[in-house]
């Protein structure tokens, strides 16, 4: 099977002009399948060359024999047409695509959007759009690989964010990555004259979350069996329910309980070793999980996960007729802690 390209490859071929007759990008994450084709769109073609060379088409509204049609026509005034399907995982027929590519037009540069699914690899579609163009999947981050996606984009922008920042940013925003991206706009946008770095005061002051009540300090306070600091955050949920909706920590808690338990399976149980087991960026970020590993044993990690479970059915008011999610969160935090 032959290595797959990267976001990073593709952006730097983009940049560098090395372009491919065919980009299919496809996937689950919308993110970098938006941001390689409107990178195609606005660079490729100076702004006289798209009035005549520049097609957008969407799967629901075209066909393939349309689409291979406009691909097969020759540029006007311009070394280069650029075709974008949208939507293309609405196109019936993809697979007549092939007989595109056994002899696609240099002059063109194909680009399809299909979005929130991918083509079987073992179909003879793949294997002809890796040998003459480019096939790329999206995939979903996890949430380990968020603050590292935070720190490549700011970087980008010539910006740093400090660890507990990037922390609080993944914690609140998700895995959305458009919203993301937009959120870090936002925090660059306001940065002070002359400062290029990211803190958690900043955050709270423009983004809205607390830098000391929230799902990033509840989970430190876990780890070190601190009852008095967890016990103040949860009273601070209780109290602002909007900001801090139930089913947001427990997603982050079971995430944090669930990888510690994988951790205890680590064949070294130390940074690199705990690092590896569990896909981390960087051996720095399995700290958490051995401090919380010198608290916790495998048995009551176990019991915990189960724990968060039932929190979770009860919270969507099965077996609860009316306790409040403060309550379950409250009553969820003494069982982690004792």
């Amino acid at each position: 099977m032959a290595k797959e390209i990267t976001y990073e490859e593709i952006a730097r071929n983009l940049k560098n002009k090395n372009y491919a007759p065919v980009y299919f990008l496809m996937g689950e994450e919308d993110y970098y399948i938006d941001r390689i084709s409107e990178y195609i769109m606005q660079y490729v073609l100076t702004e006289s060359e798209k009035e005549f060379n520049q097609t957008v088409v969407y799967g629901t509204d075209t066909d393939i024999a349309s689409v291979i049609n406009a691909a097969r026509r020759y540029p006007m005034m311009s070394k280069y047409q650029v075709v974008v399907v949208r939507e293309a995982q609405n196109l019936k027929n993809l697979d007549e695509l092939t007989y595109y590519l056994q002899k696609p037009m240099l002059s063109t540069i194909l680009v399809f959007c299909y979005k929130h699914g991918a083509l079987d690899r073992r179909k003879k579609l793949t294997a002809e759009l890796e040998k003459v163009g480019v096939l790329f999947e999206s995939r979903k981050l996890k949430d380990t690989q968020l603050p590292g996606f935070i720190a490549s984009y700011l970087k980008r922008r010539q910006v740093e964010i400090e660890p507990k920042a990037s922390e609080m940013m993944a914690e609140f925003v998700g895995t959305d990555l458009n919203r993301m991206a937009g959120e870090l706009e936002k925090l660059i946008i306001t940065l002070p004259k002359g400062q290029r770095r990211i803190t958690p005061e900043q955050i709270e002051q423009n983004i809205g979350i607390s830098k000391d009540f929230n799902n990033f300090e509840l989970r430190n306070a876990l780890i070190v069996k601190d009852v008095f600091k967890a016990n103040r955050i949860v009273k601070y949920f209780k109290e602002n329910p909007k900001h801090n909706p139930l089913q947001v920590t427990l997603a982050v808690l079971f995430n944090f309980f669930a990888n510690l338990m994988l951790a205890y399976y680590a064949p070294q149980k130390n940074e690199e070793g705990v690092a590896a087991q569990l896909s981390l960026r960087s051996p720095w970020q399995a700290r958490d999980y051995l401090a919380a590993m010198k608290h916790y044993s495998g048995v009551k990690v176990m019991k915990i996960i189960e724990c968060i479970r039932q929190c979770d059915v009860r919270s969507k008011g099965v077996n609860n007729a009316s306790v409040s999610d403060g309550e379950l969160l409250r009553e969820l935090i003494y069982q982690i802690l004792h």
